[in-house]
């Protein structure tokens, strides 16, 4: 025989994503993946490209590989990915959880490892956390 008690609040459903956000995510996943490693092995270790950029070219590729080398000497790949995973963590969502693995998978692969890994795994946490009420 169980008793309930009337204080007791029905157990909240987990942050779950649907079939189509699965989708999504997994999608802008292999494009980040991809698109960072184009970035590194195309254009930031490539040799020719970076002995052209050091000499003093001015073409868009120089600058897009300077903007992606400030941008992991600075740890911005892990910073926004650590920014997204905690607001994810905190208030769940879909942006937010899709903002966090795409600048972590980004971070991963573009030498921010250490916070894009941390992120990687607070993304994970968020799985677990309440759904937002009134959804």
């Amino acid at each position: 025989m169980t008793i309930e008690k009337e204080d007791e609040a029905p157990a909240r459903a987990l942050f779950v994503p649907s079939r189509r956000a699965w989708i999504l995510f997994a999608a802008l996943g292999l494009a980040a993946l991809g698109a960072a490693l184009f970035l590194r092995y195309s254009i930031i270790q490539n040799t020719p490209i970076g002995l052209a950029c050091e000499a003093g070219e001015g073409s868009l590729t120089c600058k897009v590989r300077l903007t992606v080398i400030l941008m992991f000497v600075q740890d911005t790949f892990g910073w926004i990915a650590m920014i997204a995973a905690g607001v994810q963590l905190w208030r769940p969502n879909r942006v937010g959880f899709a903002v966090g693995l795409v600048a972590a998978l980004l971070g991963l692969v573009l030498y921010n490892t250490r916070a894009s890994a941390l992120a990687v795994a607070l993304l994970v946490l968020s799985l677990a956390r309440p759904a937002p009420e009134g959804r």
